[in-house]
């Protein structure tokens, strides 16, 4: 269905959303970032649905969703798919409705998602790679059971109840001028653009996707939803293969702008958030500041950034910590020839320790055949401050007689 042929949400249908979520959802805070604010020029905030019930904003969907099913909709029982987010949000609404709940979800799907999904209540299926397989168990088990499939963003009700995060930052953030918001299939993205335009039609709405999973940019230059051949990339809960008719109908008539950030900026957003905001996030949930931080100058304060989740698996938050370091300029790896006598690492430890490089990791290496004999290649990885303190321990090891070798 063509895009001008689809009746969209409207600010009135957010406003009712709104009223029917008050007293369930949390009135998630709105905290403002001077690191970010130094960047861009004037006042960023960000939008903490980290903090919302769930870990994220699609409580507030899938409980407007729910509720309005009738009471012989709601005896059958729900049915979802999800990689985790969206999976929590229906169990958590399913259960606050006294419906049964099944969530399909990906082999892949990170373990504490998992975990938090069953605790609420919903009866949990394991399936499949990526999101492709378990919407389609979803869909038949809806088909066998009667069960109602929930939709994790193609739904007015889903839109209109996500929308209620964009009215909360006009009443928290009434001058906002820009509204930074992540985009996996558009449900969230559609919900706030619809309650900021028809409040506020001159607030520019950015969208921010994964380089490795936009389906936006090609779906918006193709004027119709087209999907992706294949994703990669480590924000799971905005990989879409494809926008929806309803979402897309909203991203192409109420969004300004689409960006992109690589995986190097989520990693160093994220890193960002722990370290100055004092925030757990998720890759997903942190594409809008990851925007922010790669390109600021673009971005008219004040701003707005919505961190959208915050449920990350330990594992992959360790991993990424370490790839926003690197990212940043924060590990430094090195390969050096020293003489094979004693003392020789003793003098380079000595002059990593003069320049301040704190050593994570040392190797040597004696047998390789490109060595000349009475040498030792030593292979270091060192914790720095950021790039030019990087630049100061390597010409520190040069003028030591070193030689050093970026790995």
């Amino acid at each position: 269905m063509p895009a001008d042929d689809v009746p969209l949400v409207t600010g009135a249908d957010v406003e009712a959303a709104a009223a029917l979520l008050d007293g369930i959802v949390r009135r998630t805070p709105l905290e403002h970032s001077r690191a970010l604010a130094e960047r861009v020029g004037g006042p960023v905030w960000l939008k903490c649905e980290n903090l919302q019930h769930t870990g994220s904003f699609k409580i507030r969907g899938a409980y407007t969703r729910i509720s309005r099913l009738s009471d012989a909709e709601r005896a059958r029982g729900v049915v979802a798919a999800s990689a985790g987010n969206h999976a929590q949000g229906v169990a958590l609404a399913a259960r606050l409705l006294g419906a049964k709940a099944t969530v399909f979800m990906p082999e892949t799907a990170p373990l504490p998602k998992v975990a938090a999904t069953k605790a609420y209540g919903a009866e949990i299926h394991l399936g499949g790679q990526s999101l492709a397989e378990p919407l389609v168990l979803a869909a038949e088990h809806a088909e066998r059971t009667g069960a109602v499939f929930i939709h994790p963003f193609e739904h007015r009700d889903v839109i209109a109840g996500q929308g209620t995060v964009g009215l909360e930052i006009l009443d928290q953030c009434p001058d906002v001028k820009t509204v930074v918001v992540s985009a996996g299939g558009g449900g969230l993205l559609s919900g706030i653009a619809v309650a900021v335009k028809s409040r506020r039609p001159d607030v520019r709405i950015v969208a921010v996707q994964a380089e490795g999973a936009a389906a936006f940019p090609g779906s918006l230059a193709a004027g119709r939803p087209v999907p992706l051949p294949a994703m990669a990339t480590m924000a799971d809960g905005i990989a879409v293969p494809a926008p929806g008719d309803l979402t897309f109908a909203h991203v192409s008539e109420l969004v300004d702008e689409m960006r992109t950030v690589s995986e190097e900026d989520l990693s160093r957003a994220l890193l960002f958030c722990l370290e100055r905001a004092k925030m757990v996030v998720e890759p997903a949930g942190v594409a809008a500041v990851a925007a922010v931080l790669a390109d600021p100058a673009s971005f008219a304060p004040p701003v707005t950034a919505v961190i959208s989740g915050g449920n990350i698996d330990p594992v992959l938050l360790l991993k990424v910590v370490q790839h926003g370091m690197a990212a940043a300029g924060r590990y430094l790896s090195l390969r050096l020839r020293v003489p094979d006598r004693p003392g020789s690492l003793a003098a380079v430890l000595a002059e990593l320790a003069a320049v301040g490089a704190n050593v994570l990791e040392v190797e040597h290496e004696r047998t390789a055949t490109r060595l000349d004999v009475g040498e030792v290649e030593v292979f270091v990885v060192l914790e720095t401050r950021g790039p030019d303190h990087a630049a100061e321990v390597t010409a520190a090891l040069v003028r030591a007689g070193f030689a050093p070798t970026p790995e």
